[in-house]
């Protein structure tokens, strides 16, 4: 049987590095967005890390048990029906996997106490499973990293 994301990612000594790579993954993501579509996704951005600049690094330190558990069934079936790149099979599950992981930071800001923070969200929830679908191969690869 195939080890369990959580025994991988969650460890005391792994789950330090993976919130900091999720960081830099997001920022990268954030810094390759062009286009109209994305000055508003830049903007919420810059309002959530101007705003409370530790926020991320603690929400997401919170929310990568969250992601995990999303990821886990997706892992299961990966490892089971094989395949060299677990981010390219979650990129061809995009909508079903980009839901799940969206489910997530939906449920942080329903939970949320901070206005401002969940004003910039909801601003860009609607375009949110399509940013996260481009992500996919990236997040892919992290998990990877630590899972390979």
């Amino acid at each position: 049987m195939p080890a369990k994301l959580q025994d991988i990612l969650l460890t005391p000594e792994t789950k330090p590095k993976v919130v900091a790579d999720c960081r830099a993954l997001v920022d990268q993501q954030i810094k390759d967005k062009s286009g109209v579509s994305a000055a508003a996704l830049k903007l919420a951005y810059k309002t959530v890390t101007s705003f409370a600049p530790d926020y991320l690094n603690n929400t997401l330190d919170v929310m990568v048990p969250d992601i995990v558990e999303q990821l886990e069934p997706f892992w299961a079936d990966f490892t089971t029906v094989g395949g060299a790149r677990f981010g390219d099979y979650l990129a061809k599950r995009g909508p079903e996997v980009s839901e799940a992981l969206l489910s997530v930071t939906d449920n942080a800001a329903a939970s949320s106490e901070r206005p401002t923070i969940v004003r910039a969200y909801k601003a860009v929830r609607g375009s949110a499973a399509k940013n996260v679908e481009t992500a996919l191969p990236a997040v892919g690869d992290l998990v990877q990293k630590y899972a390979g």
